[in-house]
């Protein structure tokens, strides 16, 4: 193993939980650089190669809403990936990160699976909440200035609804009084909580043929801890 260190510590700490709680319209936040300068461009300059990736179009959603179209690869020890990908997944799950999830979060314990999706022109994400087995998800964005223009889209978009919204519904982004669009360009990041009302999309993206919209997405569950408690 490397001794490169993928997350800043510093700025982990520096995140206030207390402040991250009690957001509105649900707990989010969007913070700059929770990885190393280093470390962001060597994850950046060995993202898996797109033919790892599903197909995963056109696929029928549980409340009928539109198909959030999209490359995926989930994570898996066995993948033939660079070196750093498996460091930092190592490193996610040691005791750095998990102190700060649990932190941020207000649980005992956490489980973590994770993904990529890579998004070509043309896809969006409709509006819905994640699952209820979520505790919540953290967005890592990996497009740079260099392969994506902010006018193409693909920043995740927080949505806040004036009336409460079943989480088993299918509404259009029409149905939010207030939509906050993260910053998704760089070394940025999205953590949020689930909740019945972590109401979130994409819009459609337009971006030329050629380019894709990158993210890696850790899954937050109840660690074992909870499942062994219950």
């Amino acid at each position: 193993m490397s001794d490169l260190r993928y997350l800043d510590k510093a700025r982990l700490d520096a995140l206030d939980a207390a402040y991250f709680q009690a957001r509105r319209p649900f707990p989010w936040i969007n913070p700059e650089a929770l990885l190393t300068p280093a470390a962001f461009q060597t994850l950046y300059e060995t993202l898996p190669d797109l033919e790892l990736f599903e197909k995963n179009f056109g696929v029928e959603r549980k409340y009928g809403q539109q198909s959030h179209d999209r490359y995926a690869l989930d994570y898996r020890p066995d993948l033939p990936l660079e070196a750093p990908w498996h460091e930092f997944v190592t490193e996610l799950n040691g005791p750095v990160y998990t102190a700060f999830l649990t932190r941020m979060l207000g649980v005992r314990s956490v489980s973590l699976s994770c993904h990529w999706h890579y998004t070509p022109n043309g896809c969006s994400v409709s509006p819905h909440c994640d699952a209820k087995r979520k505790l919540g998800s953290h967005i890592f964005y990996f497009n740079t200035d260099k392969d994506w223009d902010p006018s193409w889209g693909g920043e995740t978009l927080v949505l806040e609804s004036e009336h409460r919204l079943e989480p088993s519904s299918a509404p259009t982004l029409d149905a939010f009084k207030r939509i906050t669009a993260s910053e998704a360009i760089g070394n940025r990041s999205l953590l949020f909580a689930r909740t019945d009302h972590s109401w979130h999309a994409v819009r459609e993206i337009h971006c030329p043929p050629q380019a894709l919209r990158k993210v890696f997405i850790l899954v937050i569950e109840p660690g074992a801890a909870w499942w062994r408690k219950l």
